[in-house]
Order: C-alpha cells, then structure tokens, then sequence
C-alpha cells in the first residue's frame, strides 16, 4: 500500500511541476531517489508520463491523465480546482486570496478565501476590476496577443489612482515584465489602499481566462514581501493549470 501511495504522490507532483526530475522530485516529496525513480518507471509503463526529451532526466504527463480525467470529472471547473490552494495561500500568507476571471473588459472575482486581520482588502463576490488597473487583469492579458489586448481593454486607458497606468507603450512594456517574472502587481493602480500580486491561470487549452491574486492592504504589503508573495501565487497558478489539464510548453 505504502509502495502505491508513493507512485500517485509522484504521479501528483509531476502534474504540478513538470517537467520534472528525479532530484526536484525527490527533495519536493522527501523522498529517496530511487523511490522515486523506481515510482517514475512505473509511471512511463503504465502510460501516465513520458520522458519531456530524448533523455529520461525530466518528466512530463502523457495525455493519458488529462483524457481520464475529463471523463472522471467533466465538470471540474477553475474554482474547484483553486479553492483548496487558495486555502494554503491564505495560511502561509495570512493574507486575503482572490479568484477573477474575464468577463468583457473586466476581471470578475468569483471566489475568495479571506484573511483573519481585521484590517483587510474588501472586494465583495461579483465585484469587476478594471484589467489594466489589477493584478489579476494584467496577469490575465500579459499571455494574449497585442491586438488582442488592445481590443479587449479598448482605446482609452482610464485613470482611478496617480499609479494607474494611462499610457499603451507603458501599459505593454508592463505586460512585458510580467511574461518575464510570471506575476503581475498592483501598487495602489485601482485603489490607493490596495496592493497585491496576480498570476495568470492557463486551462487544458492554453487560454488564461482566470488568475490567482493575493491581496493586502498597501501597507502591509512591503515590496519584498511582493517578490516573495509573487513566488507564491505563481507556483499556486501553476498548480491550478496543471489540475486543469495544462502542459507547459517544452
């Protein structure tokens, strides 16, 4: 039993890292190597996963997985998969959790897991954001083409703080950085008040409909703790796209 509990963990921590190897794999699960590499073998002849190259040093899941499960579960959506990691994030951050997907020029939040401080950023179920002024609308348009974007956000770039961004090269160049880094912030854009960090959500399809934030008043949010939160929520994105059937490019 304890020898088949170890092949799904592995199995598990594939799908949430991938492409993976037996060293990762091993100090993420504090398990022996050869546990794990023997788990893996078993894995690849079983047809779960496959090497990511010509090489078995990395590890992947087959389509096998995702088939499966989308006729296990079909209608597994995005809040289901996100709601027990946006748990985890509130109790290693202390801090307010946020689900949005896009509806039009919005982000809309559909579910949220809330912080214990009495002093909290108050976003109410159903709420719109504006894209261009939030963490989860930048996260959400940062993977969409340019055209895309600018029609999607429209002509004009509307200013709600003296941080909101209004200009379209500064607003792209933005998006730009939060390709490079997987995250996107939000220093005071929409509200003054408000600070958070968003990462894009990608489904089986490769499409970025929702994203992850993590949300704080501006003042407990430091910009280290940004970096260290956006470390967070981008590893928790990830999570949910792989729950959803996403394979990142190799």
């Amino acid at each position: 039993m304890r020898t088949v509990l170890g092949t799904f963990r592995v199995l598990e921590e594939v799908a949430f890292t991938q492409p993976a190897g037996v060293g990762e794999l091993s100090r993420r699960l504090g398990m022996p190597k050869t546990t794990v590499q023997r788990a893996l073998q078993t894995l690849w002849t079983a047809g779960w996963i496959c090497p990511s190259g010509a090489e078995q040093t990395s590890w992947v899941l087959t389509t096998r997985a995702l088939h499966i499960g989308q006729r296990a579960i079909p209608d597994l959506g995005v809040r289901d998969a996100a709601l027990p990691i946006m748990r985890e994030l509130r109790k290693e951050t202390g801090e307010t959790a946020h689900l949005m997907v896009l509806e039009g020029d919005r982000a809309v939040l559909i579910e949220k897991v809330e912080t214990e401080h009495a002093i909290r950023a108050v976003i109410t179920l159903g709420s719109a954001v504006p894209l261009h002024g939030s963490s989860n609308g930048k996260a959400m348009l940062a993977y969409r083409p340019v055209e895309e974007v600018r029609s999607i956000v429209g002509g004009h770039l509307d200013r709600y703080t003296d941080r909101t961004i209004v200009d379209w090269d500064e607003f792209l160049t933005e998006l730009g950085r939060v390709r490079e880094r997987g995250y996107a912030t939000n220093v005071g854009e929409w509200r003054t008040d408000i600070s958070a960090v968003a990462s894009p959500i990608f489904d089986h399809e490769g499409r970025t409909q929702a994203s992850l934030s993590i949300s704080a008043p501006a003042s407990r949010m430091s910009a280290e703790l940004r970096r260290s939160y956006g470390t967070l929520i981008t590893e928790a994105a990830r999570r949910v796209s792989a729950t959803l059937g996403y394979r990142r490019p190799l």
